[in-house]
């Protein structure tokens, strides 16, 4: 069994620190970071106390990521989303406790936290279960009809008309979009609300958007693959408005390939503003979703909620802004 000189050993840290990190003293002077390694370290070494009480900070917050761990370095959406709800935990002494959905009875990893944030998107029987398990609960970007369920959200029919406003204030009138089908179960296809938005606008303002659809994956590779389809089925827009910077940077490097040039033969403009989104070549146009935000915002409303004893659930919707750079112009 695990010591508290075993866990200090391993952590780094003294003896004494440990001893009253591990039994809440807030007043002793460490750093946020110094705090959760100890209790990290403890957890990972199954300390127990003498009394046989698990080692628990005060405040403990469960995260559930839909993607798995490789998805989330692909595309950092939703890894900023969850960077941002473990900042705010760092610098509040909260535990995190992370799982994704992607592993092993990742349930039972969630049974001892004081509340639970899911990032993504979940079944209506997977936000069942978790809502069972710990109804002290909040969703990130997926809205949850339950009314008694707090969600914070991207106002994506607002962000979508961002795109469109421009692109047609630009002067164009043919439009191609892609996007990828997200599935939250084998048998179940999750809605895509920008696609929603954005054939809504075509029909209402006549805008030719039909032969440029595409729908594949959020990835550069699909993005790539979705373009040359455009490209050899002859039929290009005069822009190309993707659901995700991967898709657009993959619709970029399709175009290059056949030596359209960006954007005096065609314009691209994305979706999400990821970091890397200003060193494409051109620096691309997108819109600046705040992930970091939302998972900031979500960690402190769910504390807030819970330590204030708050009944009523929240119904959260984040505005998003467009990033103008070099990858749209006017058609030819």
């Amino acid at each position: 069994m695990a010591t508290i000189k075993d866990i200090a050993a391993a952590a780094n840290v003294s003896a004494a620190a440990v001893s009253r990190i591990l039994n809440n003293d807030e007043t002793l002077n460490v750093s946020p970071e110094t705090r959760q390694k100890v209790l990290d370290t403890a957890n990972k070494m199954h300390y127990v106390k003498r009394n046989r009480v698990s080692v628990k900070t005060a405040f403990t917050m469960g995260i559930v990521q839909w993607f798995s761990s490789q998805q989330e370095l692909e595309d950092s959406y939703y890894l900023l989303i969850r960077q941002g709800i473990e900042d705010y935990c760092i610098s509040h002494n909260i535990q995190v406790v992370r799982t994704y959905k992607s592993d092993v009875n990742y349930f039972d990893a969630l049974k001892d936290v004081d509340c639970i944030i899911c990032i993504g998107k979940f079944s209506k029987t997977e936000v069942e279960s978790l809502v069972n398990l710990n109804p002290k609960i909040l969703f990130l970007d997926m809205p949850v009809k339950n009314p008694d369920i707090s969600t914070i959200m991207i106002d994506f029919e607002h962000a979508v008309k961002l795109v469109m406003d421009y692109l047609t204030g630009l002067g164009h009138k043919e439009i191609g979009f892609l996007t990828g089908k997200e599935y939250v179960s084998p048998e179940q296809l999750y809605p895509d609300y920008r696609k929603k938005v954005f054939v809504s606008y075509c029909e209402e303002h006549q805008i030719h958007y039909k032969p440029y659809l595409r729908e594949g994956l959020f990835r550069i590779d699909s993005g790539y693959e979705m373009t040359c389809d455009l490209i050899r089925s002859k039929t290009l827009p005069t822009a190309i408005f993707a659901a995700s910077d991967p898709i657009a940077m993959g619709a970029i490097k399709a175009l290059t390939e056949y030596g359209y040039r960006i954007p005096d033969d065609i314009s691209v403009i994305g979706f999400d503003d990821i970091s890397i989104a200003e060193f494409t070549t051109p620096p691309l146009t997108t819109i600046h979703a705040p992930a970091y935000n939302m998972g900031h915002y979500g960690a402190s409303i769910l504390h807030h909620i819970i330590r204030q004893q708050f009944g009523t659930a929240m119904k959260i919707q984040l505005p998003c802004s467009l990033a103008v750079r070099e990858s749209c112009a006017a058609p030819e």
